[in-house]
C-alpha cells in the first residue's frame, strides 16, 4: 500500500493492466471466428481505457484511487453482462436491448446454465482491490501534499496546471490509439460498416467491447437526441417502391388457383419455443423423436427448408416475421423499440374481413411488450398467464399439453371464422423437465442439455398430438387451416451431440443450415397438396401464404414475404437473414462476422463447396436493399405515410 502512495502513477499501471487482461480473457471466452484479438486490437483497448480515465487524473490521489477502482467494478460488470448476452443470444448488449432488462430477472434458470466456473477470473482482482479501495476511503486523510512531485513544491495554480496537462495526453493519447486504426478500418476492410451493420459483434471487431458500447451511445444519441432523425423524401419513395414492387409480384399470384381455395376457413397458427427442422424424421435410440409430426407431414404440406429470420429480439422477432411480415432489427426487439407503430398485421388484415383474433401465450402479458404490440396488432383479446389455470406447471409457466388444450377450451367460445395464434413455451431453454412427463429414453445424451432438449422436443410433439386430436373432436381439424413452425435455434453451440445424433460428420453448410432452420408444417381442411416441399421459406411468408389461402388480397400491403402455397414453385425465391445472407436453394451466402468481403462464404447449396464470391453479389445487394427497406418502414413509422396515401 506504501508502494502505491510511494509511486505516483503505478495505480494507472495496474487498471490498464487489470482491464487488459479481462479484456483479452472475454476475446477468448466468446471466441468468433477471424475476431482473435490483435495488436490493433489491443492498441484501440488500450486507447478506450484511456478515454474513460483521463479525468481522473483531476483528482487527488486517494480520489483517484478510489475512482479507478469503481471504473474497475463497472466496466468489469458490463463485460460480464456482454458474456453471459453473448453466450446465449450470440451477440453483446445495446442500449435499446437494455428497454428489456426487465426480462432477465424472468430468464431465471436460463441465466444460470449460463455461467461457468472459469468465469471468476474476471472477478478475481475484486479480492485485493475492492478491499484497498475501502482502506483508502477509510484511513485517516494525510496533510502532506500528495500530488505534488518529489523534487518540486508546485503553488496550487500549478498543481491545476500539472493535472490539466497529464490529463490531456492521457485523452490526447487516448482518442488516438482508437482513432488511428477504427478510422483505417472504416476506409479500409470495414468500409460501409458503420452505416450497415447488421450485427453488433462485427462492430466489435472493429472497436472493442469497451469501445462498442461508446460507439453504441454515441449511435443511440444521435438517432435519439442529437438530430431530428428525419428520412429523406427519396429515401422513402425508395422504400414505398420496394414494397409496390413486391405486392405487385403478389398481385400476379392471385390468379394461381390457390388463392381463395380455402376462403372462410379458421386459422391455428402455432410458434413453437426453440424448435427447430433437424429433429424431424428423427431416431434416438429407435424412438422417433417427434412421432406425431412425423406422421402429420402425410397429410400435410412440409417446408423442409424453412427458415427463422430472427435476431436479437428471439421469440418476439419470430412472432413479427410471422405475422408481420418485416425483418427484426439488427438491434433490440421491435416489440419494445416501436410498439406503438402502425402494421399491416395479419391479424389486423383478418379482423378486417370478419375474423376474431386472438393470441395465446401462458406467461406474462408484458414479456416481450406483448401487451402494447398485440394491442396494435388488433387482436380481440391477449390470453396471457392470467387467462389459464396453472394446473401443469412446467419450466416457465404451464406445460404445453394443458396450455394447448385450454386455448382449444377458449377457441370454443368464439365465433367463426377465427385466428388463433399460440406461442408454446414448454421448450425454452434450458430444456430440463420433471422426471413425470420424460417419456423418451435419450440413451447417450442422458444428463445433457442436449438430451434434455430431445426430451422436451417429445414432450412438445406429444402435446401436440393431443391437440390434434382434440381438434378433431370439436369439428375444428376440417374447418381450418393449421400450421406450426420454429421460432429460432436452441442455442446449443457444440457440434459433437448434433454429430452423434445424425450419426455422421456435419459439413459446413450443416453448420450454417442447421442453426437456422426450423419447421413449417400446413395441413389444410381437406388435406390438399401433402407432401414434402424443397422450395426455400422464411418466417416472414408465413402471413402472405395464410392469407393467400384464404383470397385475401395482400397487393396493398406492406409486407415483404411471398406465398409458399402456390400451383407452381416461386421462381428465384429468396429467404434473407438479418445479417445478410441469404439463400435461394441453389446458392447459401454468408457475410463474414468480421465484415470482411474475403471471408464471407458463398456456398453451392448442392455441393456444399465455396464458390467464387462474385457468384452471390447480385443476391447480396437484392439482400441488402430488402433489409434497409423494411428497417426504413419500422424505424419511421412508414406504413402510417402509406396508409395515408391509399
Amino acid at each position: 500500500m506504501k508502494l502505491v502512495t510511494r509511486y505516483k502513477g503505478i495505480e494507472y499501471l495496474l487498471f490498464f493492466a487489470l482491464m487488459m487482461i479481462k479484456l483479452v480473457l472475454f476475446d477468448r471466452y466468446v471466441h468468433v471466428p477471424y475476431m482473435a484479438m490483435d495488436g490493433q486490437d489491443v492498441l484501440i483497448a488500450l486507447g478506450t481505457l484511456a478515454l474513460l480515465c483521463f479525468w481522473t487524473l483531476w483528482l487527488p490521489h486517494r480520489g483517484r484511487i478510489l475512482a479507478l477502482v469503481v471504473l474497475n467494478v463497472l466496466l468489469t460488470v458490463i463485460i460480464y453482462a456482454d458474456l453471459i448476452y453473448f453466450r446465449y443470444f450470440q451477440d453483446i448488449i445495446s442500449i435499446p436491448v437494455l428497454t428489456q432488462a426487465g426480462q432477465v430477472s424472468s430468464l431465471g434458470e436460463s441465466i444460470q446454465s449460463l455461467l461457468a466456473w472459469k468465469d471468476i477470473w474476471l472477478f478475481a482482482d475484486w479480492l485485493l482491490i475492492v478491499p484497498y479501495a475501502g482502506f483508502v476511503l477509510l484511513r485517516k486523510r494525510k496533510t502532506s501534499n500528495d500530488i505534488s512531485l518529489s523534487f518540486v513544491k508546485p503553488n496550487k495554480l500549478r498543481k491545476i496546471m500539472i493535472r490539466l496537462s497529464l490529463s490531456l495526453i492521457v485523452f490526447a493519447t487516448g482518442l488516438t490509439l482508437v482513432f488511428v486504426p477504427v478510422s483505417y478500418a472504416q476506409r479500409t476492410w470495414a468500409l460501409g460498416l458503420f452505416t450497415g451493420n447488421w450485427w453488433n459483434m462485427s462492430l466489435y471487431n472493429v472497436t472493442g467491447v469497451i469501445g462498442f458500447h461508446g460507439y453504441d451511445l454515441y449511435r443511440y444519441a444521435e438517432q435519439h437526441w442529437l438530430k431530428d432523425n428525419k428520412i429523406s423524401d427519396e429515401e422513402i419513395q425508395e422504400a414505398r417502391q420496394w414494397f409496390q414492387d413486391r405486392g405487385s409480384m403478389r398481385k400476379q399470384l392471385e390468379q394461381d388457383s390457390m388463392f381463395g381455395r380455402y376462403k372462410g376457413a379458421n386459422v391455428i397458427m402455432i410458434q413453437l419455443e426453440a424448435f427447430q427442422n433437424f429433429l424431424i424424421g428423427q431416431k434416438v435410440d429407435g424412438q422417433e423423436v417427434t412421432p406425431n409430426m412425423n406422421k402429420l407431414i402425410g397429410e400435410s404440406l412440409y417446408f423442409k427448408n424453412f427458415y427463422h429470420q430472427t435476431a436479437q429480439g428471439r421469440t418476439s422477432d419470430a412472432d413479427l416475421a410471422a405475422n408481420i411480415s418485416l425483418h427484426p432489427l439488427p438491434s433490440g426487439s421491435v416489440f419494445i423499440r416501436f410498439a406503438q407503430n402502425r402494421y399491416d398485421s395479419m391479424p389486423d388484415t383478418l379482423k378486417d374481413n370478419g375474423y376474431a383474433t386472438g393470441a395465446f401465450h401462458a406467461y406474462d402479458g408484458g414479456f416481450w411488450n406483448r401487451n402494447a404490440m398485440y394491442s396494435t396488432l388488433n387482436y380481440d383479446k391477449f390470453y396471457s398467464t392470467k387467462s389459464f389455470t396453472i394446473d401443469e406447471p412446467l419450466g416457465w409457466s404451464l406445460g404445453d399439453r394443458s396450455f394447448f388444450q385450454q386455448s382449444v377450451d377458449l377457441m370454443l367460445s368464439k365465433q367463426q371464422p377465427f385466428y388463433s395464434f399460440m406461442v408454446s413455451l414448454s421448450s425454452h431453454h434450458p430444456y430440463t423437465l420433471p422426471a413425470s412427463v420424460q417419456t423418451l429414453d435419450v440413451g447417450e445424451f442422458k444428463g445433457t442439455i442436449f438430451g434434455d432438449y430431445l426430451e422436451a422436443a417429445h414432450y412438445v410433439d406429444d402435446s401436440l398430438g393431443d391437440l390434434m386430436d382434440r381438434l378433431k373432436a370439436e369439428h375444428l381439424w376440417d374447418k381450418s387451416i393449421f400450421l406450426f413452425y420454429g421460432d429460432h435455434d436452441n442455442s446449443i453451440k457444440e457440434w459433437e451431440p448434433f454429430e452423434k445424433f445424425l450419426g455422421r460428420s456435419l459439413t459446413e453448410l450443416d453448420r450454417i443450415n442447421i442453426p437456422k432452420q426450423v419447421p413449417l408444417i400446413v395441413h389444410l381442411p381437406d388435406g390438399a397438396k401433402a407432401g414434402t416441399y424443397e422450395q426455400v421459406g422464411g418466417q416472414l411468408d408465413a402471413a402472405p401464404t395464410v392469407l393467400h389461402l384464404l383470397g385475401i388480397s395482400t397487393a396493398d400491403k406492406t409486407m415483404a414475404g411471398m406465398p409458399l402455397i402456390t400451383d407452381k414453385p416461386l421462381a428465384g425465391k429468396k429467404v434473407v437473414f438479418r445479417n445478410g445472407g441469404y439463400t435461394d436453394g441453389s446458392q447459401f451466402y454468408m457475410p463474414s462476422d468480421d465484415y470482411i468481403a474475403e471471408h464471407a462464404q458463398c456456398l453451392d447449396v448442392t455441393t456444399g463447396q465455396q464458390v467464387a464470391p462474385d457468384t452471390c453479389k447480385s443476391g447480396a445487394d437484392e439482400a441488402r436493399q430488402e433489409l434497409i427497406a423494411s428497417d426504413r418502414v419500422i424505424e419511421h413509422n412508414l406504413i402510417k405515410t402509406f396508409r395515408a396515401e391509399r
